[in-house]
């Protein structure tokens, strides 16, 4: 691979001017494509086949389509007042006529209507039910807008009016102030690393041109596909910050080439033929751990995963041809001014004395580090024990959302928040759904049953039950179970317990399944990987254990800000509660990527040291010095990357960027800069130990050992890498 790669990297340099107009070329198309072709995004979570949604689609079909996206409008009164008074019921009225007519709306229900009421028994708290024509996800920022100001409007009416719902939720976005915040903090952290405010633009640059090939890509994909909202979010978040990093690991390389003193296309292709190949082997790892989603069988998670994957690849391909190419234009100037012309010596002669001084400390006191890691990595890991997952996302803290949302439970109970549908389905379902009422009162957590409301052929019947509970409490996850297992044998009809809150418990049941198959698939990759990588059974064997102290720390601490509330000011955050249930599948699929990134870049180098003849301690010392600065500046800008996305409040990325944060942190600056290293020293020789049975394997070459001749070579293959290096 190593050959290989260099041979493309001269290329670039040689076509360089091809390479930059074929990339600004695909841009180009990309962005018209986003533009013509680009549809709408989901907000809804489901999986196919499971009772919840399969109960949905037998709904429509026995009661008819019920529409498209809905709204609640909460109404109540001024304190001692009804809203059955004549004035309050004139202003009321005008109020629900006024919503019948916004744009996009197709009906909106009286609370006071005599068929079907919906105020509460002190008559106090009321609400409308506002139906549009479009369906979920597909409702206009211009309609949302006027449902809003509607509402604002008849604040002024004496009433207390708020709405809530599917209909006002804004789809997720990108590019506010803190994810600016975040990419300037990375162009600091690129410019502070190379000593040079051109080549940290031209990282940012080559990253940002990557980056937006993905996101247009997966903007083209949603005019045919019905994408999660999420999906391209995150894949911004990604592609933008492995970008940064693959084109920071290949220039520094190059910089690295150019002061041992290589001229411009030999160091080129030296940089992509040995960081490159690091590059490749960390993005196939990336790509692999994404698209592995699909092995979960859950189709939105399994389009996050493909989405993502495919901004990798993107990232990669721009790494090993483009950036080389901008290299070949930029030469010796990607070097500080004191350093272009200064005369050729080692590699590490600008080398800071911090990261001497840091690999001595824990190669002297490597039992210490070693206990002192891995015991306060377990202890952060401690709340993840109590994790809870929800797919019911919190409203931000004094939104109109979370203050209907109060009305609602003030003036209803928590439980009108979540109310659970039952459908009975065949020739006695009228019967049945009335016998069952009686015994589903009696179930813990109800505090209402609706009389049953059969369809027009009389073939099936619905009726709602109104929890006690809120919808993320875990007395309603376990109502769901008690309703199931009451109705799973009911004579005449067949019983399906579902409703949004069902919905939602059904996906993070599957979510929580899946994650211990998914966990080990990607444990048994690292595993099989940095084998092959090392060409050793005890370093990948102490990579992957630091993978799972990154992951239990990860997690623990966002469970202890999202969910116990700690330090929750500190990250913008509004309300506590379970977490997304997206958030641990997707934080240890991107996460292990990421880990095993820092794995390969940095233990690549010690491998490289020991295979030159190094003794192991000098080969970790020697590799540590050389690869961990550039490790520092990758990790605090992917640090970066993910931190711009905690403030800006969008619940469901909110606690994912938290969590890769965190994990970014702790895996390269804890992980991989103590326990590895720590532990390695440690075993010593027997650390690069590959038993006999495993010799056969073979070696991937991440370190470019192809390219250099050694005295054991034969002169034809001495010839060989010859010719390869002088090819550029």
């Amino acid at each position: 691979m190593a050959r290989l790669l260099y041979r493309l990297g001269a290329g670039a340099h040689r076509h360089r001017l091809a390479v930059v107009l074929l990339w600004l070329l695909v841009l180009t198309g990309t962005g018209v494509g986003a533009v013509t072709l680009s549809g709408e995004t989901s907000d809804s979570f489901s999986i196919p086949g499971q009772e919840s949604t399969t109960a949905l689609d037998k709904i429509e079909e026995q009661f008819g389509s019920s529409g498209g996206a809905t709204a609640r409008v909460v109404i109540a009164a001024p304190d001692g007042q009804t809203l059955t008074t004549p004035e309050n019921a004139q202003t009321l009225g005008g109020l629900v006529g006024e919503l019948g007519t916004l744009p996009g709306v197709s009906s909106a229900s009286d609370p006071l209507s005599p068929q079907a009421p919906t105020v509460n028994a002190e008559q106090n708290t009321a609400y409308s039910t506002v139906t549009y024509s479009a369906g979920v996800g597909e409702v206009t920022e211009e309609q949302r807008t006027a449902l809003l100001n509607a509402v604002d409007e008849a604040k002024s009416t004496g009433l207390t009016v708020e709405v809530t719902g599917e209909a006002v939720q804004a789809p997720p976005h990108v590019g506010g102030v803190t994810e600016v915040i975040g990419v300037v903090v990375a162009l600091l952290i690129l410019a502070l690393t190379y000593g040079s405010l051109v080549t940290a633009g031209m990282n940012l640059l080559t990253a940002s041109i990557g980056v937006g090939i993905g996101a247009l890509g997966v903007t083209v994909a949603t005019g045919f596909l019905d994408l999660q909202s999420t999906t391209p979010i995150l894949a911004t978040m990604l592609g933008l910050a492995v970008g940064i990093d693959y084109a920071l690991f290949i220039i520094n390389r190059y910089r690295q080439e150019l002061r041992r003193g290589s001229d411009v296309g030999t160091a080129i292709g030296t940089a992509v033929g040995t960081a490159g190949s690091a590059v490749v082997t960390a993005g196939i790892t990336v790509v692999i751990a994404l698209a592995g989603l699909a092995v979960v069988g859950i189709p939105f998670l399994t389009q996050m995963g493909v989405a993502a994957a495919a901004t990798i690849v993107v990232s990669v391909l721009i790494a090993i041809t483009l950036v080389p190419a901008v290299l070949s234009y930029l030469g010796r100037r990607v070097l500080p001014r004191g350093q272009r012309n200064a005369p050729a010596g080692p590699a590490d002669a600008h080398e800071r004395g911090f990261h001497r001084g840091w690999i001595g400390g824990i190669t002297r006191n490597r039992v210490a580090a070693l206990l002192l890691s891995v015991v306060a990595l377990g202890v952060i890991a401690v709340p993840a024990a109590s994790m809870q997952t929800t797919l019911v996302q919190t409203p931000a803290e004094n939104s109109t959302q979370a203050r209907a949302d109060q009305l609602i439970a003030d003036g209803f109970g928590e439980g009108f928040n979540g109310p659970i549908v039952v459908l009975f389905e065949g020739s006695g379902s009228v019967q049945a759904a009335t016998a069952a009422s009686g015994s589903i009162t009696g179930l813990d957590d109800v505090a209402l049953v609706t009389p049953p409301v059969p369809n027009p052929g009389g073939t099936a019947a619905m009726l709602t039950v109104i929890p006690e509970s809120g919808p993320t409490s875990e007395a309603t996850v376990e109502l769901v179970g008690a309703l199931r297992a009451q109705l799973a044998d009911v004579d005449g009809a067949e019983a399906f317990v579902t409703g949004a809150t069902a919905v939602s418990v059904d996906v993070a049941v599957a979510l929580d399944d899946a994650l211990p198959v998914y966990l080990a698939l990607v444990v048994g990759l690292a595993l099989v990987l940095l084998i092959l990588v090392f060409r050793s059974l005890l370093v990948p064997v102490v990579g992957v254990l630091g993978f799972l102290l990154t992951i239990g720390a990860s997690l623990g601490a966002t469970v202890a800000v999202f969910q116990w509330g700690w330090l929750a000011g500190a990250v913008n955050l509004d309300t506590t509660g379970p977490l997304i249930s997206l958030t641990p599948i997707l934080v240890i699929g991107i996460l292990f990527g990421l880990a095993m990134d820092y794995q390969i870049f940095l233990v690549s180098r010690m491998h490289e040291a020991h295979h030159s003849g190094s003794s192991p301690r000098d080969a970790i010392t020697t590799g540590f010095r050389q690869a961990a600065p550039v490790v520092v500046a990758a990790a605090l800008i992917m640090f970066s990357v993910f931190a711009g996305f905690v403030p800006a409040g969008e619940p469901t990325i909110k606690s994912i960027a938290f969590a890769l944060a965190i994990g970014i942190l702790v895996d390269a600056f804890v992980v991989r800069m103590v326990l590895v290293p720590a532990a390695l020293a440690l075993l010593g020789e027997r650390a690069w130990w590959l038993p006999a049975w495993l010799r056969w394997l073979p070696s991937l070459d991440v370190e470019g050992t192809a390219l250099a001749p050694t005295s054991h070579d034969t002169p034809e293959v001495r010839e060989e890498k010859v010719s390869v290096n002088a090819a550029s």
